[in-house]
This record gives C-alpha cells, sequence and structure tokens, in this order.
C-alpha cells in the first residue's frame, strides 16, 4: 500500500486529494485558499466526514503545502513524510514536449516554465507548486500529469490553424486543447458503463463546468476538441467567451481605448461567457434563476446550449456517428435543464434521454430511451484518480 497526492495549484489556491493506492481510496481532501492574501482559508475533509478549517495568513505556495503538509500530521491521517509516495501534480499545457506523464526532473520542469505563454493563467501556478513540494518533500517522486496530454493523438488536419504555416514552425502555434485529464478518465469510466473496448466505441464528451470543452474521442484517442491554442476558445463558458472573431477584438479595442491587447484577453479570459452576456453572474444557476425575468439571462443560456449543440453536430459528422454522448463537469453532472435542453436539440441524430432517469446529480447513468440510437450518459469525473494512477505507475518504474 502507499500514499499519493494529487495536486493542483492554483494562482491564489491549491486543491488536494490523498489517496490510498493500489485501492484508490480517499483518505483527505481539501483546499488552502487566498494564497500570499490576507486571511487565508484551510480546509480539510478526512475520516468518514470530519472537517478541518481554519482561517490564517498563508505566504506563498510553500507555505501552503507545509500548512497542508502539518494538517495532514496533526490529523493523524499520516504519521510522518516518509509514508507519502508520490505527488501527481496537473499541469495544464505540455506543448510538444510531453504527449504524456513524466517523473518531474530539472529538465522536465524547465521546459514546463518555457511553455507558460500557453496557459499564462495555469502555468506559472503549476510551477509554483512543483518546487514548493520538491523543496519540502525532495525525496518523494513527483509527476506530471498534462491536461494536453490525451490530445497528442490529434491528426495535423484537426490541431494546425489556417494561418502561414512558418507561425507552427517557429512558435509551435497550433490547437492543444485542455481537460485531457478528465477525458481519458471519462473515456475509460463509459467504456465499462457501455460494456465495450475503448478502443471500439465513438465518444463526445462534453466537459462543462466554469471552463467548458467537447471532445470527439476516436477509440480511446482524441481526435478533435474545442478548445485551441490556450483554454479560452471554444464554446462558451462561465466567464470565457469561447470562439471570436479576432478582427472584432481590433475593432473593440479601437473604440474603448485598450491599447494592450493582454487587457483584451483578459476581459475575454474573465468578463464574457455566461457573465458577460447575461451580466449577472458566470454561474449557471444563478443565470438559470434569473432567465424568467431577464432577457439577458436568458439569451446567455440560448448562446451557451447553442454553442454546444454546434459542436456536438460538428462531431458526429467527424466521427461518422457516435455510441454515446457523455456529459460530466460541475454543469454537466448537476445540471438537469442543461442537459434536457442540449439533447432535445439533438433528436434528429436519434440522441433520447429519459426524463426521469435525467433527473440526478453526480452518479453514472444511463439517460437514454430504450428506442435512442445514440446513448446519453452521466459520468461523473475523478481527475484527481487519473493523476494518482499515473503518479504510482511512474513511480513503480523509477
Amino acid at each position: 500500500m502507499s500514499k499519493m497526492i494529487a495536486v493542483n495549484a492554483g494562482s491564489s489556491t491549491l486543491k488536494f486529494k490523498l489517496f490510498e493506492m493500489p485501492a484508490e481510496q480517499v483518505l483527505a481532501e481539501g483546499v488552502i485558499e487566498r494564497i500570499a492574501m490576507p486571511n487565508g482559508h484551510v480546509a480539510i475533509k478526512y475520516g468518514s466526514g470530519q472537517k478541518y478549517e481554519i482561517t490564517t495568513d498563508v505566504a506563498d505556495h510553500e507555505a501552503a503545502i507545509q500548512i497542508l503538509l502539518d494538517q495532514l500530521l496533526a490529523l493523524k491521517i499520516i504519521h510522518n513524510y516518509n509514508e507519502i509516495d508520490g505527488v501527481g501534480h496537473r499541469v495544464v499545457a505540455g506543448g510538444e514536449f510531453f504527449d504524456k506523464s513524466v517523473v518531474i526532473t530539472p529538465e522536465v520542469l524547465k521546459k514546463i516554465e518555457s511553455l507558460a505563454e500557453l496557459a499564462p493563467l495555469h502555468e506559472p501556478a503549476n510551477v509554483l507548486g512543483i518546487k514548493a513540494f520538491q523543496k519540502i518533500l525532495p525525496d518523494v517522486i513527483s509527476v506530471a500529469v498534462f491536461d494536453t496530454g490525451f490530445h497528442a493523438s490529434m491528426p495535423e488536419k484537426n490541431f494546425l490553424y489556417s494561418i502561414p504555416y512558418e507561425y507552427y514552425e517557429k512558435y509551435q502555434a497550433r490547437k492543444y486543447g485542455a481537460h485531457g485529464i478528465s477525458y481519458r478518465f471519462v473515456s475509460q469510466r463509459a467504456a465499462e458503463v457501455l460494456q465495450k473496448p475503448v478502443e471500439d466505441l465513438k465518444l463526445i464528451i462534453l466537459h462543462i463546468g466554469a471552463g467548458a470543452s467537447i471532445c470527439a474521442v476516436n477509440h480511446g484517442k482524441s481526435l478533435d476538441t474545442s478548445m485551441g491554442f490556450t483554454p479560452l476558445t471554444g464554446i462558451t463558458m462561465a466567464t470565457r467567451s469561447g470562439d471570436v472573431d479576432p478582427s472584432l477584438l481590433a475593432l473593440v479595442m479601437q473604440k474603448e481605448g485598450i491599447t494592450d491587447i493582454n487587457e483584451m484577453i483578459e476581459i475575454l479570459n474573465k468578463k464574457s461567457g455566461l457573465l458577460g452576456i447575461s451580466g449577472v453572474s458566470a454561474d449557471m444557476r444563478e443565470v438559470e434563476a434569473a432567465q424568467a425575468e431577464n432577457h439577458r439571462a436568458r439569451l446567455a443560456r440560448e448562446i451557451y446550449i447553442n454553442r454546444i449543440v454546434r459542436y456536438i453536430g460538428a462531431y458526429l459528422a467527424e466521427l461518422q456517428g457516435a455510441d454515446a454522448i457523455v456529459f460530466t463537469a460541475g454543469v454537466g453532472e448537476n445540471s438537469v435543464t442543461v442537459r434536457k435542453e442540449v439533447t432535445d436539440q439533438l433528436g434528429y441524430f436519434g440522441i433520447k434521454i429519459d426524463q426521469e432517469k435525467n433527473n440526478v446529480r453526480g452518479e453514472v447513468r444511463d439517460l437514454s430511451t430504450p428506442d435512442a440510437k445514440i446513448k446519453t450518459l452521466l459520468v461523473p469525473t475523478n481527475e484527481e484518480l487519473m493523476i494518482v494512477r499515473d503518479a504510482q505507475a511512474l513511480s513503480q518504474t523509477k
């Protein structure tokens, strides 16, 4: 038996989940918030539902990890650091360097740092988390698990943009996608539900949470996905715009007196999507609650659903059919109405769901009617489990 930690380090947060492997039992999970801000918050769940919470200043990521490890000891979840056999880090961008998970060496870390421009909101924070864990637990193996890795199987015709080819040669300007850790887990779990090898299936997976994307999975491999060079493109998200005509940005910048393209990118990342259209919230639940009396809230939902349906239609054509549509992530797992509104527009393809079966949240379930030609599944994602599985596998080969 071994203990493995899955880590997702953000700029001001650090999420973790501690597993007993290979039993895949969750021993503890939690989050440290407001890192490098006043009144940091530490929340840990462990045992049979026990909770530990404290408000304290957290100077940086190293301090956050020290607090985490100290509390794991204090709560007797572990008895010493030697019980921890590996740390798996979610890393958003692997670029063209990494098509699978790797043990983090100094050379690997340098390459990860060089990829910051592919995910400027995430990659620098991922690096901070890696460095902090390696400093505090220098003898424990650290593994990088890349959100882009699953999409390395995309063919050139799908990952290249119709811009001068030299930009790809010089700058690796291409589609990389995201949410690959989730897609890998969900595709395998969906295959179990369908009782078929994943290599025999064509799946369209909808990872729709605050960040949202769609992936066409052909025989267990990514064929195409909606996110692009960064996680900004594709379908409408909570605060991200999704696909936008680049020429429109030039017009808006000129009219608004915006001279720095980074300011415009910030608007597309943090002030657009559901929030930008509705003016109400980035939270789908709040937008839904407001739509009866708020035209913009209703419009935001309509655009959100429309973009999802549009991509599903494209991927059905690209895959030449599908065995199943799979909903996952925060909205996909919990919004009964979003699942209904999406599938209601796909009846032409033989996609039909049973509304009684659909009245569920966060459970693995086949939502299809008996006469559906294409299955509709609800499969909760578990990126942390995928991360520690990779960490354990690599720790055994070191």
